[in-house]
């Protein structure tokens, strides 16, 4: 039966035919050829019934001829003619054939009876181009094409072999004469000589063309060869109308033709296959080469020697995170439903199921790609491990270098003053004087005993935490300790030497030696303060910043105590200077006791008042740089406690989907899209997430006590939900691709699933072997161990020990299906062969397009049989090989 939908569409064409070309008639040559070939067409007819027509506008007008032309094309009677001669005769009998026309679908758009009464060209050439597409174009229906593009269609396959030949349409494609003496070779090919044609001479591929086809195929001359090769683009209805009697005329070779149509529809699938056999083998083959190059990289643990190289190194694996991984994560999802897709259209197909190459298997890439995670797991958190401890060691050798530096500045000339031997011709009073300065020396060099062992703690921590610079930490800590033993020997051996002399020695004043007892101690105090108000610090959280502030408000509650200790030592100096003035005592030099004088106290004392306010500020500084710390883990985690439960409850949600039946499939499809619709558009969040994430790192910050999520979690967990939607959504697609493919109904499908879901008893979505047995043994099947085995390795060609509900619907639609078999192969290649038990190159050639009768030669065995001939191929074997029934 003729489909509707194609008629319709043909109508239309017809009536945009007849409105697009309507003016053109005017164009004289193409009006020449038009009245050509339409007189022609219609004299084929007419003469059926013993008439003809010579002039198609005054021969039509009296509306007999025209009556009786769609009598015979049509093979029905018309109403009664009118014979009288008037022109309301003519008018009646040329509306009969209107309405005749019309009653077949037809719709004549500005054609009336009055027009060709009266001789209108144009409206007489339009009207027998109208009845020329109903009745001999509009049938025509090539590939589920129809008309005009039915008729271009089958001029296209049937020239295909020519490649001197290209059809595009029915104008100047057909300018050179070789289009209408392919199609004649093509079906009868003893008729001309086509390989003695020429591109150059169309004049005689033309003439040749029509005489042959009014010689030998009863096509009567509707064009001329002169018109078609003068005239810039030929009439498009003309020639249509010509080569619609070449497709009349060889209709009758449509068995072979549909039985090369089921061979390339067949080839087709297979070629499509293959194809997507190879696109799996290249995609996993790409995939599986960037896991084996980034794995080594992700199991580096190889710490570096500063901040900067472990910060880029921290960079770049945001940048794997954020930039490389993600389209991987895609293309391994990606690479998973095209292998369900290929497994379920070789299903489909009666294929067998495709087995990639070893190591390549959906299992090997998921083992690979959890070799690749567990090298990641970890990874981010060495990292910060590792700038934490560089951190640290930053700290603490710059600490070294400044303990270091002060120890060695007080140190310098400490050993030249004690090998001095001045005693020796001194004075009393000298003598006593260099006893007492020993003794205030003694006092100091005990006071500096805690920085030496702060300086060599602090070269052991580092040593301990591999510092990259310990070499040169331990040679200048080795020099302060080994200075440090020679001072403490020279002060032995000095001291010796003045207490030697001491009962030769007067006793000095005694405010001098009280001015540098309490001057010393005061003295290593202010350089003390000095030193930890200079003192680096580093903080991770508002309350020990808060401590540190406590402890350095504590600090400064000691300075009026302090003040009063300097005036009282400036006051001894006062009491000094006021008994030399009042005695006129000649004290030659300075303070014998001590180098420590009233401006240097002084001097101290006004930069540790200075340092102060400094340290204030520089405290008042890290709190707010906390306090902004603080919002930053409060603005992660407010969206952290947000993002990570809803992507939770996502997952539930499209794993309900999965196994419950509500609605149709289509249905559930345009639920589960909508899912990924509103997934999607989550991404900004995820992002600003991300963005807040990188601020955090960026500020160092370690840790977050308001949330119980990281950003780790987050990008897991969303990377699963995006895989889960995809394989969930993909599934659907599969099975309303074997709904449809099967037959399967809406009721047998949801009879599937409850049968499904009601031995899926963990409400996985799939079934291990157990259950499934158990499922057919519920349904009738008598399970023997073969049987079973035999059913497992349909349902389950991976050998991965379950069932998914795709494979299960297969598996119980299997037997209604309704796919082409070897058998019909064979069947379609014995006609194309001519009931032969071989087919030959030239026959392939003949009746496949060019690229499928390749495909097929570089493929077939040779036949081996006795009947068989030179070049003689087995095409049986071939069919067979399709199904997976024998090797190809």
């Amino acid at each position: 039966m003729y489909n509707m939908d194609h008629y319709d569409e043909e109508m239309k064409y017809m009536h945009q035919e007849d409105d697009w070309d309507r003016d053109l008639l005017l164009d004289p040559a193409w009006e020449k050829q038009q009245r050509k070939t339409f007189t022609a067409w219609c004299n084929s007819h007419l003469r059926k019934a013993g008439t003809q027509i010579d002039n198609i506008e005054e021969d039509f007008r009296d509306g007999l001829k025209l009556m009786l032309l769609l009598e015979v094309i049509s093979g029905e009677r018309l109403a009664k003619p009118e014979r009288g001669k008037m022109r309301v005769h003519k008018i009646s009998n040329v509306n009969k054939a209107l309405d005749f026309i019309a009653s077949k679908g037809v719709k004549l758009v500005s054609i009336g009876a009055e027009e060709i009464v009266d001789g209108n060209a144009k409206m007489t050439l339009g009207m027998i181009w109208t009845i020329i597409l109903r009745f001999a174009i509009q049938d025509i229906s090539v590939e589920e094409t129809s008309a005009k593009e039915g008729l271009l269609l089958w001029c296209q396959r049937k020239t295909a072999p020519y490649k001197n030949v290209n059809i595009q349409n029915f104008h100047i494609s057909w300018k050179d004469g070789l289009g209408f003496c392919a199609l004649i070779h093509r079906h009868r090919p003893e008729l001309i000589d086509y390989g003695k044609l020429r591109k150059d001479d169309p004049m005689t591929n033309l003439n040749t063309a029509f005489d042959v086809a009014e010689k030998y195929l009863d096509i009567p001359k509707m064009l001329d060869a002169e018109d078609v090769i003068s005239t810039l683009r030929p009439d498009e209805k003309a020639v249509m109308t010509y080569v619609s009697c070449y497709y009349h005329a060889f209709s009758g070779k449509q068995k072979a033709e549909t039985a090369a149509n089921r061979i390339c529809k067949v080839l087709a699938v297979n070629q499509e296959n293959e194809q997507l056999m190879e696109d799996y083998e290249k995609l996993a083959t790409d995939l599986l080469e960037w896991i084996r190059r980034t794995i080594p990289w992700l199991e580096n643990r190889m710490p570096e020697n500063t901040m900067q190289t472990m910060q880029q190194k921290l960079e770049d694996f945001r940048d794997y995170r954020r930039l490389h991984k993600p389209p991987k994560v895609q293309e391994k999802c990606q690479l998973e439903i095209n292998f369900n897709t290929l497994q379920t259209k070789l299903r489909l197909s009666n294929r067998p199921a495709f087995m990639p190459s070893e190591g390549k298997m959906v299992s090997d890439i998921n083992n690979a790609w959890g070799s690749l995670e567990g090298a990641e797991k970890g990874y981010e958190e060495w990292l910060l491990n590792e700038i934490r401890r560089l951190e640290r060691l930053d700290h603490l050798a710059e600490k070294f270098r400044q303990k270091a530096a002060i120890h060695e500045a007080w140190t310098d000339g400490k050993e030249e003053m004690l090998q001095k031997h001045d005693y020796e011709t001194a004075s009393l009073s000298e003598i006593k004087a260099l006893l007492k300065k020993h003794e205030a020396f003694e006092s100091d060099l005990a006071a500096h005993q805690d920085r030496v062992e702060q300086i060599a703690a602090i070269a052991q921590e580092l040593n301990e935490l591999d510092y990259y610079d310990s070499p040169s930490v331990n040679a200048r800590c080795q020099r302060i300790c080994d200075q440090w033993d020679a001072l403490g020997a020279l002060t032995q051996k000095r001291s010796e030497a003045l207490q030697r002399t001491e009962k030769l020695l007067e006793t000095i004043d005694q405010l001098y030696l009280e001015f540098a007892k309490r001057a010393a101690p005061f003295n290593n105090w202010m350089e003390g303060a000095m030193e930890d108000l200079q003192d680096t610090f580093i903080v991770h959280t508002i309350e020990e910043i808060q401590g540190l502030s406590t402890a350095h408000e504590q600090f400064k509650a000691t300075l009026p105590e302090a003040d009063k200790e300097r005036q009282a030592i400036l006051g001894i100096h006062n009491e000094i200077a006021k008994i030399v003035q009042t005695y006129h005592v000649n004290m030659a030099g300075s303070n014998p006791y001590t180098t420590i004088n009233p401006q240097e106290v002084n001097a101290k004392w006004d930069k540790v008042r200075q340092l102060v306010p400094q340290r204030d500020q520089a405290l008042i500084e890290e709190h707010a740089r906390q306090q902004n710390n603080e919002r930053l883990r409060r603005q992660f985690a407010n969206q952290a406690n947000v993002i990570g439960p809803w992507i939770q409850t996502k997952m539930e949600e499209i794993g309900r989907i999965s196994i419950e039946m509500h609605g149709t499939l289509e249905d559930q499809l345009t639920h589960l899209r909508q899912y990924e619709k509103s997934i999607v558009n989550y991404k900004p969040k995820i992002d600003q997430l991300e963005g807040d994430h990188q601020l955090i790192q960026e500020a160092l910050i370690f840790d977050n006590k308001h949330t119980n999520y990281t950003m780790e979690h987050i990008r897991v967990g969303w990377e699963q939900l995006l895989t889960t939607i995809a394989r969930t959504i993909n599934e659907i697609e599969n099975q309303i691709l074997t709904r449809d493919a099967k037959g399967i109904s809406q009721e047998q499908l949801n009879e599937y699933r409850a049968s499904f879901n009601h031995f899926d008893r963990k409400r996985s979505g799939i079934m291990d072997a157990e259950d499934f047995k158990t499922c057919l043994i519920s349904v009738g099947y008598n399970l023997g161990e073969n049987e079973f085995s035999r059913i497992m390795s349909i349902v389950d060609p991976n050998r991965m020990g379950v069932v998914t509900f795709q494979a299960f619907i297969d598996f119980m639609s299997r037997e209604t299906a309704d796919t082409d078999t070897a058998d019909q192969v064979i069947a379609s290649f014995k006609v194309l062969a001519g009931d032969k038990n071989y087919i030959l190159a030239d026959e392939l050639l003949r009746e496949l397009p060019p690229d499928q009768a390749e495909y097929c030669m570089a493929r077939m065995a040779p036949y081996t049989g006795p009947d068989g001939v030179p070049g003689a191929l087995d095409y049986m074997s071939f069919s067979t090989a399709l199904y997976g029934e024998s090797d190809l």
